[in-house]
């Protein structure tokens, strides 16, 4: 029988009960990929959502998907069975569930049940914490649960909260569910506006960026804020556990050279990332998108390494990350490979020249790393001589800001300005001021400043 619950302690939610189902249907998962990493996957994405107690994972051989039930009949009522006697909640499938199919087996099985983008999306609901990632995960939850209506929404102006799937009132008509989430769609519309409207207002007030920017990115739980604790000394979030960093963080760090540099922690990204989530990256990853190199941060221990690295590439092209941003790899956890593998490793990293085998956790390798990272930035600055009018003093001002200038004279048409400064300086430069910049530089389209005004380096 189960425990009678504790009212001494009755603010305490009790966890929600949970079973991670991975239906394979080729012997392999969406990828082509070994099932028993899959489900592991799967399991611990259940691990990041707070409130679940996650029972496990189970391969389920599945020669075709059913259109109605997704799994056979007696495949159903197999489950069905063991979630009876599990006394299990909720059920998470890893993968595509359609709306006939999710709304048939809740029936069945009388529990709710998240597909791989329901449950991708809970977690960022949970995690997100800047104002413009909230309201693009509302927006994209909101997009995503429109085709699926399995509760009453409306009781919309509840947002968020809690564990979104548990608990609320029974289903109402559809027709009321669609015009509930289509209105409360256009208010999350109009509020990005307003946070869109309101940076722009604040452009030209905000902190320039006088340093290039080198952007971690990589699988999720592959170590990237463990490399940016290590390199930086700061204390962000770091643990053994899927979207353990969601929101994006900057900090200063000095670099073999004298350079000094923007180190930024990104979110860890995921094979079958939902479309839907693809904007909320975007919101998220501006320093990525606009940053001078590219850092991919890639855990060398796990089997299917290979497969994480080309999920990473595959979402950087989908968010329209600049190919001509030079990029380097770190092997990271060297450490957790056997001695055989070890090697292996090493001579496959020592072949390529923008790799680097190492390991976060114990420091092996960084010094390496970052003297190449240093190497490569100061490859990209370049010298260039400006001679400026008297009158342009924004201009003038503009670069002392960004911190580029490396002499100044007077001369008879005005400063002369010579200055030391990254790509993507001159660019932003050519773009506020076309006058001013140097013949053959062209602004790039579509290139406003980037958001400066939490950068937590300034505060």
């Amino acid at each position: 029988m189960p425990t009678p619950p504790d009212h001494t302690h009755s603010t305490a939610a009790k966890p929600t009960r949970a079973l991670v189902l991975h239906p394979d249907t080729r012997g392999g998962d969406r990828s082509g990929r070994d099932p028993k990493y899959a489900v592991a996957e799967a399991v611990s994405l259940a691990h990041a959502l707070p409130g679940l107690d996650v029972l496990g994972g189970e391969v389920v051989r599945l020669p075709r998907p059913h259109p109605g039930m997704l799994f056979g009949s007696g495949k159903v009522e197999e489950l069905g069975q063991r979630i009876e006697a599990d006394e299990i909640e909720l059920v998470l499938i890893d993968g595509t569930v359609t709306p006939v199919q999710q709304r048939n087996l809740e029936k069945a099985w009388k529990v709710k049940l998240l597909d791989r983008t329901g449950l991708i999306l809970e977690i960022f609901a949970d995690r997100a914490a800047t104002r413009e990632g909230v309201l693009q995960v509302d927006l994209a939850a909101l997009s995503y649960q429109r085709t699926r209506l399995v509760r009453a929404w409306t009781h919309l102006e509840r947002q968020r909260g809690g564990l979104g799937f548990v608990g609320g009132p029974g289903e109402t008509q559809i027709e009321a569910d669609r015009r509930a989430i289509d209105e409360q769609m256009m208010k999350l519309r109009r509020q990005l506006e307003k946070v869109v409207k309101t940076r722009e207002l604040h452009r030209a007030a905000r902190a320039k960026v006088p340093y290039p920017v080198v952007a971690l990115v990589g699988y999720t739980n592959a170590g990237k804020s463990t490399l940016f604790n290590r390199l930086t000394g700061a204390e962000v979030m770091a643990k053994d556990m899927l979207f353990a960093t969601l929101d994006p963080t900057m900090r200063a760090v000095d670099l073999p050279h004298g350079l000094r540099v923007i180190l930024s922690d990104t979110v860890g990204f995921i094979s079958d990332l939902p479309t839907q989530l693809v904007a909320a990256f975007r919101a998220t990853l501006e320093e990525v998108l606009d940053a001078d190199l590219i850092v991919h941060v890639r855990d060398i221990s796990h089997p299917e390494t290979d497969a994480q690295s080309e999920d990473v590439e595959t979402i950087l092209e989908q968010l329209g990350t600049d190919a001509t941003i030079p990029r380097i790899e770190m092997w990271n956890k060297a450490d957790a490979l056997p001695a055989e593998s070890r090697a292996t490793a090493e001579n496959l990293a020592a072949r390529r020249d923008d790799v680097y085998l190492g390991s976060a956790l114990t420091g092996q390798g960084l010094d390496a790393l970052l003297d190449r990272i240093a190497a490569d930035l100061t490859e990209t600055l370049s010298d260039t001589d400006l001679t400026l009018p008297f009158s342009d003093g924004r201009a003038r001002a503009w670069l002392h800001e960004e911190g580029v200038v490396q002499n100044e004279t007077q001369t008879e048409d005005g400063p002369r300005i010579s200055v030391r400064w990254t790509a993507r300086q001159a660019a932003r430069f050519a773009a506020a001021f076309p006058d001013r910049a140097p013949a053959g530089l062209v602004p790039p389209k579509d290139a406003p400043e980037r958001d400066r005004s939490d950068d937590p380096w300034t505060s």
